[in-house]
């Protein structure tokens, strides 16, 4: 992206013309007088005081024009003048012919496509890797070494030109103080009063007036620091000079909003360091430039229609994405695909209760964003802020993140994401969040502590609008390019047709999760026995109840946020996850040692059928063998949502009324579009009742266990075939079940593992799927 065309061109901007062959011969150069600058993505326009020795870039390069002595010679403006493609055959174009220097040097002339195909990717990859220089040179029928010394031309090209702006910075900016040290010196010899004009006696300045002129010299480095800063991204130099109330514009390129003002404010630079490096500046500026293309490129895909959006074969109101008329809309803005990674995408479009204020700061906040989507999010991170936004607000707002998205599974490895996001205003009461990998702009030098992923964000997030009745209209795009070669085969249709990862899941788990935050605000909080629980212990217990969905998902996929060991036993199916970790000095679990063991099947029933089987209190011991096998009541019903599947429950054993194990169990039951889930954990009796009556539940030790029920992708043939089962009778899904278990198999954190612990915890999950199978099979007979 180039911001040379979004503003005035001034007086003094000239650019040298290309040369023709004769005009090589010739020497002669042609000099065009232009009233904007030229500068391709990466470069900087910069403009100068100075009409002598005028100098540009050839070849759309972007040089600037610069002050120059007299003395300087011709021979030095021509190499630095040259561009990148006009190397010499075969070398690099700072190679000097030492045996004849009177001997003109031959040069290769790239032609107008080659020049335009290296620019193209250099746009996209500075430090393209041997594959890619091998790919361009077949392509454009050039040598390796030439593509080779092209891009390092054209990146010396580039760092000289951020040194010759930052010295022009500092050349001004030294006369400046030059021309205000003479000044001052001149008021000082000769003082005036302000009020009548007569000679002033210059007295001794007090500690106030001394401590006001240092911080007025310290907020005048500052404001310098941050317009050299801005001219960077802007690709013009900004005064300091301007008024208080004058603003930075920024060009954001159109948006999708014909209505909408397409200029924003510049917003305050959070400085990282005192004086950051040029490299630093550089990254910073590529990150600008690929979160506006971004953005523009989310609010054009959560507008646009046919063709770049398709109705599903499948139906159901569904939509795909014309790969082929994406890739002509749209530039690649972070790199080339890697080899072997498949894209998906998909849209949703729905109503959530929240404003777009709330939603944003959510979005924006990586706990309360993970907060929210528990089930997706397994760990979130800032770990960089470059703009916290404007005038106390969220606009503007760009920041470096890093996640870990997970589908419920073991047979699904968890995908981590270093990526950018950035947030817009468009308009009053419409926002947008997008995200965008930044695996291409870091993939050559990456930061310390990082791995490379196996997984790309493509410009995803949604667009938020307010709508009068409290709510806000969401439209939500996912799209992203991983590699599929880790993925179990029964996993493989769920993600491609975006059931797993995708938009429809998002915007499912936002409107289920605003639903419930809803109602947990409001002071109406219905409850089936409003005696047995207080307001704040209905308050507390739908905050254990979060603590408790937290750690089932974390011991699921074995999350980085938990300190998981994997281990790999005889007589353990591959299709097993038996995990185990060390509980020390944490009150919300019993100390000991930890064993997680979780496997997926796939079950020829309909979700709901599953669901409904599984939160049924009155047949639960059919397959749990905490209800000591007899039926078990509900004591207590926590509504969640609208939906009666969406709630926290707090279960007994039937048989008296007192549970003779002294035990209870708190489960939370949740399903959407999406989904559906049933999690639940032994808990102690007296620990309940102080949380039933408004205690801290942040003590209560608990280890849950719990079942995640996904719809099964249509056409999905590998299901099926993967776990040997019949298919389900009428044509219907099946559903791809997980269960996970979570127990306490030694109370001394420093015990050994032993063989039979793991071999106990292997039968319980091959039972109890065993018990589910039989189950479900006989409910569809």
């Amino acid at each position: 992206m180039s911001f040379g065309g979004l503003f005035e061109g001034g007086t003094g901007a000239r650019e040298v013309a290309a040369y023709g062959s004769s005009a090589m011969a010739g020497g002669q150069q042609r000099l065009v007088q232009k009233n904007a600058f030229s500068s391709p993505a990466l470069s900087l326009a910069l403009r100068t005081n100075s009409e002598r020795n005028p100098m540009a870039a050839i070849g759309g390069a972007g040089l600037d024009s610069m002050e120059r002595n007299n003395g300087v010679n011709n021979r030095e403006d021509e190499i630095e003048s040259r561009s990148g493609s006009d190397n010499l055959e075969g070398n690099s174009g700072d190679d000097l012919d030492q045996d004849n220097p009177r001997k003109r040097k031959r040069y290769h002339r790239h032609t107008p496509q080659q020049i335009q195909e290296l620019e193209a990717l250099f746009k996209e990859c500075p430090h393209p890797d041997e594959k890619q220089r091998l790919e361009l040179s077949r392509r454009l029928s050039l040598e390796s070494r030439q593509v080779k010394f092209w891009f390092q031309n054209r990146r010396t090209q580039m760092k000289t030109q951020i040194e010759r702006h930052e010295n022009t910075i500092l050349r001004q900016e030294n006369d400046k103080l030059r021309a205000e040290n003479m000044s001052m010196r001149e008021a000082m010899r000769n003082p005036m009063c302000n009020n009548c004009g007569s000679p002033a006696m210059i007295g001794e300045s007090s500690l106030e007036e001394q401590h006001l002129r240092i911080e007025n010299a310290r907020l005048k480095e500052e404001l310098d620091r941050v317009c050299t800063l801005a001219g960077k991204f802007l690709g013009r130099p900004v005064s300091s000079l301007t008024g208080p109330n004058a603003s930075l514009e920024l060009g954001v390129g159109n948006n999708g909003f014909t209505s909408l003002n397409s200029m924003s404010s510049l917003p305050e630079f959070t400085p990282i360091g005192s004086s950051p490096r040029i490299d630093r500046s550089l990254e910073r500026s590529m990150f600008l430039e690929v979160a506006l293309s971004a953005m523009d490129e989310l609010v054009k895909m959560a507008q646009m229609e046919e063709p770049l959006w398709l109705p599903s074969l499948d139906g159901g109101g569904k939509e795909t994405l014309n790969f082929d008329e994406y890739h002509r809309v749209f530039p690649r803005c972070i790199g080339i695909k890697p080899a072997g990674f498949i894209s998906e995408a998909s849209r949703e479009t729905g109503m959530v209760i929240i404003n777009s204020l709330a939603l944003v700061e959510t979005l924006m906040d990586a706990t309360r964003w993970a907060d929210m989507f528990p089930c997706i999010i397994a760990r979130a991170a800032v770990t960089d802020i470059i703009s916290s936004g404007m005038g106390g607000t969220r606009n503007g707002s760009l920041q470096l993140m890093r996640a870990e998205l997970q589908v419920l599974s073991p047979l699904v490895p968890i995908r981590e994401v270093n990526f950018l996001r950035f947030c817009k205003q468009h308009a009053e009461g419409i926002w947008a969040v997008v995200d965008v990998s930044i695996d291409a702009i870091r993939e050559n030098n990456p930061p310390p502590g990082t791995s490379f992923t196996s997984c790309r964000r493509m410009p995803s997030g949604c667009l938020v609008q307010d709508m009068p009745n409290g709510y806000s209209k969401v439209t939500w795009v996912e799209h992203a390019e991983y590699d599929e070669t880790a993925v179990h085969l029964l996993y493989r249709g769920l993600l491609r047709s975006g059931m797993g990862l995708g938009a429809q899941r998002w915007l499912a788990t936002l409107q289920r999760q605003c639903e419930c935050l809803a109602i947990l605000m409001s002071s109406s909080v219905v409850s089936q026995d409003p005696s047995a629980i207080t307001q704040s212990g209905r308050r507390s217990m739908l905050k254990l109840a979060q603590r408790m969905t937290a750690n089932f998902c974390a011991g699921v996929c074995a999350s980085s946020i938990q300190k998981w060991s994997e281990l790999r036993m005889p007589g353990v199916g591959e299709d097993v996850s038996v995990l185990t970790r060390q509980s020390v000095d944490d009150p919300g679990e019993p100390p000991g040692v930890v064993l997680s063991a979780a496997t997926s099947v796939w079950l020829a029933a309909s979700p709901h059928r599953v669901f409904d089987f599984l939160r049924d209190e009155r047949i639960r011991s059919e397959w749990d063998i905490l209800s000591n096998g007899g039926p078990m009541q509900e004591m207590a019903h926590i509504a969640k949502g609208q939906d009666n599947s969406n709630a926290v429950s707090l279960l007994r054993t039937a048989t008296g009324g007192t549970n003779q194990s002294g035990m209870l169990i708190l489960q939370e039951t949740c399903m959407d579009a999406s989904g559906s889930m049933v999690v639940y954990a032994p808990v102690d009796i007296p620990a309940m009742h102080t949380v039933m009556t408004g205690g801290d539940s942040s003590y209560v030790a608990l280890l849950p266990s719990g079942f995640v029920i996904l719809p099964d992708s249509p056409g999905n043939s590998n299901a099926a075939t993967c776990s040997g089962s019949p298919t389900v009778q009428g044509g219907g899904g099946g559903c791809l079940l997980t269960v996970a278990f979570q127990i306490l198999v030694n109370s001394l954190p420093t015990a050994k593992l032993t063989v039979e612990s793991v071999e106990t915890v292997n039968n319980l999950i091959g039972c109890t799927v065993e018990k589910i199978k039989a189950a479900v099979l006989q409910c569809e007979n």
